[in-house]
């Protein structure tokens, strides 16, 4: 971490960037257990939506740990609505591949990985300003 850090990136973004590749491994995990029963969009949802409530527990507890938290509930729902602008950049990029690749649509860890970076700047940004504030 203080490598990173020394480079001049803050340690929460960091650490917000460390919880955002554990909720790749929840993603992927949905997306590729539930594409067979729900079908490879819906999955895609559902993916998204496991991956962003383990991302906000992980934030809460670990990269946003010294702020003031609301109830939990409350701030889950603020999670969710902040980064429903990183969702339309992260599932937007995913629909798409999945639609025009044949590659991504077989091996959906492809558009899940660049959906993932797609998102990344908004979620963290809206977390730190709108949720963990």
């Amino acid at each position: 971490m203080a490598l990173f850090s020394r480079s001049g990136v803050s340690e929460k973004f960091i650490r917000f960037a460390i919880v955002g590749i554990m909720g790749f491994f929840w993603d992927t995990s949905t997306v590729y257990a539930l594409r067979g029963a729900i079908g490879l969009y819906m999955a895609g949802v559902m993916g998204f939506l496991v991956a962003a409530t383990a991302n906000w527990g992980a934030n809460r507890i670990w990269t946003f740990r010294h702020h003031i938290h609301t109830a939990p509930h409350v701030q889950w729902m603020r999670f969710l609505l902040a980064n429903s602008i990183g969702f339309v950049f992260n599932r937007g990029t995913f629909f798409a591949l999945i639609s025009i690749s044949k590659l991504c649509h077989d091996q959906p860890v492809l558009p899940i990985i660049a959906g993932s970076a797609a998102g990344l700047s908004f979620n963290y940004f809206l977390s730190k300003r709108f949720v963990f504030s």
